[in-house]
């Protein structure tokens, strides 16, 4: 697990076809990917923006950060 710049917790993962997969499991469907770690951490920082944008503009709650336990 990842925290990056907004505070959220990542999970970076790597995809069958080689791209780093992330999602962001304290807002449901949040996931993006990239080429490299990098670029895939990059692209969750924007998705994450939009999709806190779009909440704010439907007046929406946004869903705090989650802890997530697993092993």
């Amino acid at each position: 697990m990842v925290t990056i710049k907004s505070q959220r917790k990542v999970l970076l993962s790597h995809g069958e076809d080689g791209y780093f997969v992330v999602e962001v499991p304290s807002l449901p469907g949040c996931i993006s990917q990239g080429k490299t770690r990098e670029e895939a951490l990059a692209n969750i920082e924007e998705a994450i923006s939009l999709y806190i944008e779009v909440l704010q503009d439907r007046n929406e709650p946004v869903p705090e950060d989650t802890v997530l336990m697993g092993y």
